[in-house]
């Protein structure tokens, strides 16, 4: 579970631009909450779907998610499955899917305020603020209510109104629309310190605490007013173009950030920004250029960029690449899992064996109690010809994790 609290907390770091009014770091990360899931055991399939999907998420990567959430209510994740499920939708821009999730949390048992608060969201995205609001001031009491009228304040301009829901919000009983109420407050405290700063810093920060609440689709219209009347505003163009990056819109995003690279072509989150448009484009030849681009001008974290870079070598059949990122990554302190699988997976393709073993070895050593672990090691036994401690290696991973159907299958084989 700390291991898993440390991904988060690094993933959140990964998005940061600064505002050149301010001199300041302005930062694009998700609040720093995290849901207690109430729906089985640490070896729980549907937990299981559901952590994967939340890293994703945090990254940005709704398509990701939204499978592993997908997965997650499959598995049985019931309630709580349907309601991160229809978060990634709404991110995906799939209403219909939305709506269909809707119902299915309707049978479920779900709460008449997240329902509302949803149902709204729905509405404001369709652009339907007259039916928003009338639902929304309809409503009873609760931090949903009034986090939907704040939403809604900051689309029609209402900011005096809008910091007295949040207010309301901030004080309620939802944990994480209190962080959410408190993110977007910040963005009005920071325009505070500069009274005489121009509307449209407001409406970029704004703009920015939106994409923070996973609410980019409501940032983009807000942002869309500050670059027409400043086109070399980058802070704008950044937020723009991460916010067109995580709801599928990879051509548009390219441009916007072409925006912020022509201003400022030193900047590394740009480039990292750029690296994963071209990645969504499925051009990973320039993705590797413009992450590379990143890593040596000083991307943070680190690891999240080399990450990509192993990624898009291995996509773009540069496989020693990919395995000099990996060799990287495992080296540094607190290396992730994903890291070494990464990492043995290429050792293994690339006919690297022993260090694939020995990479494998440093796993379990690291994870003794995971699965995933084992399987591994299974992989880089059997990679060397060792089948009796593959064998022994297989049937370890599935005694601590039955959900692994490969190391079945290997297992069955030898």
């Amino acid at each position: 579970m700390g291991f898993l609290w440390w991904q988060l907390s690094e993933s959140t770091k990964l998005l940061q631009t600064v505002t050149p009014t301010t001199n300041n770091e302005i930062i694009i990360t998700q609040p720093s909450t995290i849901d207690q899931y109430g729906i089985g055991s640490e070896g729980d399939k549907a937990l299981m779907h559901l952590r994967q999907g939340d890293l994703f998420a945090l990254r940005g990567d709704w398509l990701e998610a939204q499978e592993e959430y997908e997965k997650s209510v499959e598995a049985g994740g019931e309630l709580h499955a349907l309601k991160k499920l229809a978060q990634a939708q709404l991110q995906r821009r799939d209403l219909k899917g939305v709506s269909s999730t809707i119902k299915k949390m309707k049978a479920a048992g779900a709460k008449v305020e997240d329902l509302l608060l949803l149902e709204s969201i729905v509405d404001l995205r369709k652009g339907e603020l007259v039916k928003a609001r009338k639902i929304l001031d309809g409503a009873q009491e609760s931090p949903q209510k009034h986090y939907g009228l704040a939403l809604l304040g900051i689309i029609e301009g209402t900011h005096d109104r809008v910091q007295e829901e949040l207010k309301l919000v901030a004080n309620g009983w939802e944990p994480i629309l209190r962080a959410y109420a408190k993110t977007l407050q910040a963005a009005y405290n920071e325009y505070a310190l500069f009274p005489e700063s121009p509307e449209i810093h407001l409406i970029t920060l704004l703009s920015r605490a939106l994409a923070q609440v996973q609410e980019c689709e409501l940032a983009l219209p807000l942002l869309v007013q500050v670059t027409q009347q400043k086109d070399d505003y980058r802070d704008a163009w950044i937020v723009q173009g991460y916010c067109q990056l995580v709801t599928e819109r990879p051509e548009q995003a390219l441009a916007s950030l072409e925006q912020a690279y022509n201003t400022d072509p030193q900047k590394p989150e740009i480039q990292y920004f750029l690296g994963r448009a071209y990645a969504n484009l499925g051009d990973p030849l320039n993705a590797i250029i413009f992450f590379e681009y990143a890593a040596a001008n000083g991307f943070t974290p680190e690891e999240e960029v080399r990450h990509y870079i192993a990624k898009e070598a291995l996509r773009a059949g540069k496989g020693e690449l990919a395995l000099q990122q990996y060799a990287i990554l495992v080296d540094m302190k607190d290396a992730p899992f994903e890291t070494f699988e990464g990492f043995i997976a290429t050792g293994i393709a690339l006919g690297q064996n022993e260090q694939a073993e020995i990479a494998a070895q440093e796993a379990v050593k690291r994870w003794p109690k995971k699965g995933k672990a084992h399987e591994l090691l299974g992989n880089a036994k059997l990679a060397n010809e060792k089948l009796d401690e593959a064998k022994t290696a297989f049937q370890k991973a599935i005694e601590l994790d039955p959900f692994l159907l490969d190391a079945k299958e290997k297992l069955e084989d030898l």
